[in-house]
């Protein structure tokens, strides 16, 4: 095996956006550095089972749209 390839991997704190902290290890930052989430599962949409918005703009209604009259051949 190869020395000094491998990320320097060090104890670091999270902290959730309610404020909770843990320590975890990571090859993020240096160590005892906090890593400050601004997302996290117990705020996002994602977990919480919140409503989504669809920001599709038509795309979808567009392409079906453009290839409406588009069929493929069925191989038998």
């Amino acid at each position: 095996m190869k020395k000094n390839i491998h990320p320097n991997y060090h104890k670091i704190s999270v902290e959730m956006t309610d404020g909770t902290k843990f320590e975890t290890k990571s090859t993020w930052g240096n160590e005892g550095d906090v890593l400050k989430l601004e997302i996290d599962p117990k705020s996002h949409s994602a977990w919480t089972g919140g409503k989504q918005k669809i920001l599709d703009k038509g795309r979808v209604s567009k392409f079906n749209k453009k290839f409406q009259n588009f069929k493929s051949e069925t191989k038998k």
